[in-house]
């Protein structure tokens, strides 16, 4: 059995393959040089009006977000080819990616741009057709929120199975703090690393939370897995270092983990980056 509480299926290493938006059909294209650090970048932009028009109005809301604010959306799914990757190529692949599900089989795609807290969410139907292309700016994108709020509001345990140590008060701590949270509110975290349970107590546990409707990978110095569970405000968050090693494995009880989340700094600093790209290639 992997360590801690998520567990791949019928024991892999990896539950879920999340990448960059495009998944394969896009690898190549990403592997190629910037646009804008290329001699073809003037011709680019010279078809692409629509850009240069658009990115003042996304850091001018960039630089008027708050963390704790709704979000705000930018469609761009009539834009054209061109000026599709010409976006594409000024956000750039920042550190947070993932898929959320939800109903009828339509998925929201993530992936945060090289500006923390400005997104890229792509909306596609049960047959994987692209139904949907936009920007948001936000801590992190509303699909999450959504997707999360599809999940069980309460949580019904039964007898632990033989061999069970410590995880019957552990659930009722979870279905406890599941009912007392309010959105906003400082989240719950138990950390493993300091609670004693053994192998049953965990496959007990991640029986009864279940799998949830959203993944989120964020990648820095090491890397992070969110993944909610089938319980609503219950999160598994695990720590990674560079090696691929656990280092800290925990349950959140709250709203989306602040570790998938852009803060009001962020925002600020995207702004001026924003601003400082459009100047440099756009006028």
């Amino acid at each position: 059995m992997k360590a801690g509480f998520w567990i791949a299926p019928e024991g892999g290493e990896e539950a879920v393959k999340i990448l960059p938006i495009g998944d394969d059909d896009n690898f190549e294209r990403r592997r190629k040089m910037n646009a804008l650090a290329t001699r073809s970048a003037e011709e680019l932009i010279a078809r692409c009006p629509e850009v240069a028009r658009l990115l003042p109005q996304i850091a001018d809301a960039l630089a008027a977000q708050k963390a704790d604010a709704p979000g705000r959306l930018f469609d761009i799914t009539d834009l054209s080819e061109d000026e599709r990757e010409l976006i594409s190529q000024v956000l750039g692949e920042g550190e947070v990616s993932g898929v959320a599900a939800l109903t009828d089989g339509v998925v929201g795609q993530i992936q945060e741009s090289v500006m923390a807290g400005l997104w890229r969410v792509r909306f596609t139907d049960g047959a994987g057709a692209l139904v949907g292309d936009y920007l948001e700016i936000a801590a992190i994108p509303q699909v999450v929120r959504k997707a999360a709020e599809l999940t069980r509001t309460g949580l019904e345990f039964g007898t632990p199975p033989e061999g069970a140590m410590n995880v019957m008060p552990l659930l009722a701590e979870i279905a406890d703090r599941m009912q007392a949270h309010r959105r906003g509110a400082t989240s719950h975290v138990i950390n493993f690393s300091l609670l004693p349970m053994n192998e049953t107590d965990m496959t007990f546990l991640q029986q009864t939370l279940g799998d949830g409707p959203v993944r989120l990978l964020s990648r820095g110095y090491g890397a992070c897995r969110v993944h909610a569970t089938g319980a609503r405000n219950v999160w598994s968050v695990q720590f990674f270092n560079s090696m691929e090693t656990i280092i800290l494995d925990t349950l959140e009880i709250g709203d989306t983990p602040a570790a998938a989340c852009a803060a009001d700094e962020d925002f600020q600093d995207s702004a001026e980056r924003l601003r400082e790209i459009h100047a440099a290639y756009f006028q």
